[in-house]
C-alpha cells in the first residue's frame, strides 16, 4: 500500500468518517471487503437513500451494484480522498456544491467540483450545460 493511502486511511479513522461509514454498512446490511489500495467495498448495500450506484464515506464505498466497473470504483477512491483534505467539512461542503449545481443545471453533479474532481464520466454522470439566466 503507498504512504498517501496509508494517510488518506488514518486521517478518515480521525474524523471519524471510515467509522461512520462502517456503521452505515452495518445497517444496510453490506458485505465488507478491503481492497489493496485500503478502501472499504461495502457491498450489497439496501436501501434506497442516496439513489446512487455507489457512495462514499470516509474510506467505505457503498454498493448497490453487484460488479461495480473499474471507473466507478476509482471515481468513488477520488471522493475517500476528498473526505480526507476535507476532514470533517466535505459533508456540509459536498451539500453546498450540490446546491450550486442544482442552481446553475438543475442537477446535483454537472458543477458540482467534488463530482468534477473525481471524474464525471467515471462515476457514470453526463455532464449538463448551465441553465442560461434570465434577465428580468
Amino acid at each position: 500500500m503507498r504512504a498517501t493511502s496509508r494517510v488518506r486511511q488514518v486521517v478518515n479513522v480521525v474524523n471519524l468518517a471510515t467509522p461512520l461509514g462502517l456503521l452505515l454498512a452495518l445497517a444496510l446490511r453490506a458485505r465488507v471487503e478491503r481492497t489493496a489500495d485500503g478502501i472499504l467495498l461495502a457491498r450489497g448495500a439496501r436501501g434506497s437513500f442516496p439513489r446512487a450506484d455507489a457512495f462514499t464515506i470516509g474510506d467505505v464505498v457503498l454498493l448497490r451494484v453487484p460488479e461495480p466497473s473499474a471507473a466507478l470504483l476509482a471515481h468513488e477512491a477520488r471522493h475517500s480522498t476528498q473526505w480526507a483534505y476535507c476532514v470533517v467539512l466535505f459533508l456540509p461542503l459536498y451539500l453546498v456544491a450540490v446546491a450550486w449545481s442544482w442552481l446553475r443545471c438543475g442537477d446535483h453533479w454537472s458543477r458540482n467540483w467534488f463530482e468534477r474532481g473525481a471524474v464525471l464520466v467515471d462515476g457514470g454522470y453526463v455532464e449538463h450545460p448551465p441553465r442560461r439566466w434570465r434577465r428580468r
